[in-house]
């Protein structure tokens, strides 16, 4: 009398992470996501480690999970995981304002956004 189990959203040798409600906006969320997109994942973290950027840590935070649903959830090798797919979306943008000259109102965007990870195990080619 159970419902029947939900299908996977993503393929047999994939596995998924998604972090929302990052305090920056997609723009500069997506230069990072740029910088590990195609990379196998150990030199993704790497870069990610030594990266100046400030959101590169949650970002590393993501791609570790990623790497451990890949693992523990659906048995893949860690060795041959690579990057498949990693974009950024909008999320909510907070409005603040500040008073300005004459009477006026200096508006103040803080945007957030989410990324989307997507690991995905190869064979390595002998």
């Amino acid at each position: 009398m159970s419902k029947d189990k939900n299908p996977r959203r993503v393929a047999d040798n994939e596995a998924m992470a998604k972090l929302r409600m990052l305090r920056t906006s997609p723009q500069k969320l997506n230069l990072v996501a740029a910088m590990i997109r195609g990379k196998k994942v150990d030199k993704a973290l790497t870069d990610l480690t030594f990266s100046k950027k400030r959101i590169a840590l949650d970002v590393k935070k993501c791609l570790q999970s990623a790497i451990a649903n890949a693992e523990n959830n659906h048995n893949l090798d860690v060795d041959e995981l690579v990057v498949a797919e990693a974009y950024v979306g909008k999320n909510l943008t907070m409005k603040r304002g500040r008073p300005r000259a004459r009477g006026r109102f200096g508006k103040i965007i803080k945007p957030f956004s989410e990324i989307t990870i997507l690991v995905r195990q190869v064979e390595e080619q002998a």
